[in-house]
C-alpha cells in the first residue's frame, strides 16, 4: 500500500530582485548552488533567484506559467523532495517524497495538478499530487534506475530511460504498469516525444547515438550518430529539429526530424574560457538544452563554465553567453 506523504508547509523566501520578470524568461537550475535563477531572454539579466533543496536536477514549468517544479536530487545525502515555485508570488514550498530518494526526471500531466517523477533511490515512477503535496502512487520500474521521463501527448503513457541498463521503458499510467522495456543504447539518458509523430527519441551517451522508437512497441525505427556523449534531447517548438547536447564533445547535434540526419553541429566550447573540473574532466560540459518558443533561439546549459550558451537558430551559431550560478543544468521557459 502506498503511503501518502504530507506536504511540508515550510516556505522559503523568494529572494526576489527589484525589477519585474520579462514576458519570456529562462529558468536555470544551479546544481552546486541549490538555486534556480530566472533570466530575461532579452539579455540574460537575472530578475529572481529561488532557493531549492540540495542538488536541483530537473525543472518543469506548468503550461499556464503559474508554477514550476524542481527535483531535489541531493548531494552527499540523497534528496527526497520537490521544490514548487509559485511564479506569480515568488514563494516556494517543499513536497516531501518520503522514502523515495534521488528524484530526477519530471513531467506534468494534463490539468497540471499531477506530475510523474522518477526516483533513482527507490527505482520508482511516482504519481505526485502537486496541489495536495503527496505521493499518490509509486510504480515499480523493475531492474535499473529510472532517470529521465517523457509523456505521450495525451498524458496516458510515460517513457522512462535507465542509464545503467541502457533501456527505455513504456509505462501505462492508467493501469500503472510497465508494459514494455527495450534496449536503446549504452547509457540511455535523455528522452523526448516528438510533438507531431509521437515518436520517442532517446540519447544514448556511451553509445554516441540517438535512437527513434515506435511509441507503441518501442521498436527502434532509426539510429542516428551523435558522437561525444549525447546526454539530453529536446525539440524545437515546431518539431522540425531534435537537439542533442554532446557533453564530452561540447557540441550540439541539430537533427532534421524528417530525414533523421544531422543537419548542423554547433560548437559549444570556447577556447578562451576557463572551465572547471566536471564529471568528464575540466570541460565545458553542456547538459540541459531548450528551445525558445517565441524567438529563433536555443539555450544550452554549459555546466563546466557556469553559463548559458545562446544559439541563433537562423544560422545555428552561438551569439551570446549569460552568467549563471554554480553548475547549471536543468532549464525551463516561462512565457
Amino acid at each position: 500500500m502506498i503511503r501518502s506523504v504530507v506536504l511540508s508547509l515550510s516556505v522559503a523566501s523568494a529572494l526576489a530582485f527589484s525589477q519585474p520578470a520579462s514576458a519570456t524568461d529562462l529558468l536555470v537550475g544551479n546544481k552546486s548552488a541549490d538555486t534556480v535563477w530566472q533570466l530575461s531572454t532579452k539579455d540574460g539579466a537575472r530578475s529572481r533567484e529561488f532557493a531549492t533543496g540540495k542538488g536541483p536536477h530537473e525543472i518543469v514549468v506548468s503550461p499556464d506559467n503559474r508554477f514550476a517544479l524542481v527535483s531535489n536530487y541531493g548531494s552527499s545525502t540523497p534528496g527526497n523532495s520537490i521544490t514548487a515555485i509559485d511564479l506569480k508570488s515568488g514563494r516556494t514550498r517543499m513536497v516531501d517524497l518520503g522514502e523515495n530518494t534521488k528524484p530526477h526526471g519530471m513531467r506534468l500531466l494534463p490539468g497540471y495538478k499531477r506530475a510523474v517523477v522518477t526516483t533513482e533511490g527507490s527505482r520508482k515512477l511516482l504519481l505526485v499530487d502537486v496541489a495536495a503535496g503527496r505521493v499518490k502512487h509509486a510504480i515499480d520500474l523493475g531492474e535499473g534506475r529510472g532517470h529521465m521521463v517523457a509523456l505521450a501527448k495525451n498524458g496516458d503513457v510515460a517513457f522512462v530511460t535507465k542509464i545503467d541498463a541502457g533501456t527505455v521503458s513504456r509505462v501505462d499510467l492508467g493501469t500503472r504498469t510497465r508494459t514494455h522495456e527495450v534496449a536503446a543504447g549504452a547509457g540511455a539518458e535523455g528522452v523526448a516525444v516528438h510533438p507531431a509523430t509521437g515518436e520517442v527519441w532517446v540519447s544514448n551517451r556511451e553509445a554516441g547515438t540517438v535512437t527513434v522508437h515506435d511509441p507503441a512497441t518501442l521498436a527502434i525505427r532509426h539510429t542516428i550518430a551523435s558522437p561525444g556523449f549525447p546526454i539530453r534531447v529536446a525539440f524545437t517548438a515546431d518539431g522540425r529539429y531534435a537537439l542533442a547536447t554532446n557533453a564530452r564533445a561540447a557540441t550540439l547535434s541539430v537533427i532534421d526530424t524528417d530525414s533523421k540526419q544531422v543537419a548542423h553541429t554547433v560548437a559549444l566550447s570556447r577556447p578562451d574560457a576557463q572551465y572547471r573540473d566536471t564529471m568528464l574532466g575540466r570541460a565545458a560540459l553542456p547538459i540541459g538544452v531548450i528551445a525558445d518558443p517565441k524567438r529563433p533561439r536555443v539555450y544550452a546549459a554549459i555546466s563546466g563554465g557556469d553559463e548559458i550558451a545562446v544559439i541563433d537558430t537562423t544560422q545555428w551559431k552561438v551569439i551570446d553567453h549569460w552568467k549563471t550560478g554554480r553548475e547549471p543544468d536543468a532549464l525551463g521557459i516561462v512565457e
